[in-house]
């Protein structure tokens, strides 16, 4: 995620892209308001690492929609790993 965007746009993104990484992923209706924000967080930095590897480090040059996307991997990504280690389909914080 660009970093010019600041602490309530990284909270607002992350809010947003953890609640529909859970609505893909069925963890919804288990899954709370804060757990949404902070797998969304999470998932921004995960997406950010595997798309920079996977794509090239151009931090400067992210747009809303991009970054939006790219934490919307993430978060996907996170919620697919803490399923198949807790070996439940409910994240809870």
């Amino acid at each position: 995620m660009n970093p010019g965007y600041g602490i309530i746009m990284w909270l607002v993104i992350g809010a947003l892209a953890g609640w529909i990484a859970s609505k893909i992923m069925g963890t919804d209706k288990q899954q709370g308001a804060l757990a949404n924000i902070i797998v969304g967080v999470i998932g921004a930095v995960v997406g950010g690492f595997v798309t920079g590897a996977l794509l090239g480090d151009n931090r400067g040059n992210n747009g809303l929609i991009a970054s939006s996307l790219v934490a919307l991997l993430g978060a996907v990504v996170v919620l697919a790993i803490w399923k198949a280690i807790s070996g439940r389909s409910r994240l809870t914080t």
